[in-house]
């Protein structure tokens, strides 16, 4: 039976994984939208990194997807990179797999997560309880 880092590790064979310092000089580029999945509190309460959109995970393939009835327009940008991050990099390596799945082009995420990004010491911005 499979493990979460098999899982992870499989998923991270498909799609393209990124360090946080390749991420770091990709995040601030116009074509380049960073995808936030994890839940909403940790947003809350640790900040994301400046002009991350929040797609919770458990919506990836609803959000993504353009036969489903939540489908986000943004995901039709042909030519824009979606760079996906959670806390450390597992939940968004499987959120990248279930995009690319369902038709996602130029994902990936980003290794480490936001624990790694903040370890480093790259900006980060507070987001306000709605």
């Amino acid at each position: 039976m499979p493990t979460i880092l098999d899982l992870v590790e499989a998923a991270e064979s498909q799609i393209r994984c990124l360090s946080v310092e390749e991420t770091k000089a990709l995040y601030h580029e116009a074509n380049v939208t960073m995808i936030d999945v994890r839940d909403i509190r940790a947003i809350w309460r640790e900040g994301r990194i400046p002009g991350a959109y929040h797609m919770p995970r458990g919506m990836t393939e609803f959000w993504v997807d353009q036969t489903s009835p939540y489908f986000k327009d943004m995901f039709l940008a042909e030519d824009r990179q979606f760079i996906f991050y959670c806390n450390k990099g597992w939940r968004s390596a499987l959120a990248g797999k279930a995009a690319h799945d369902v038709g996602l082009k130029n994902v990936s995420h980003m290794r480490g997560g936001f624990t790694d990004w903040c370890e480093a010491s790259n900006p980060t911005e507070t987001v306000e309880k709605k």
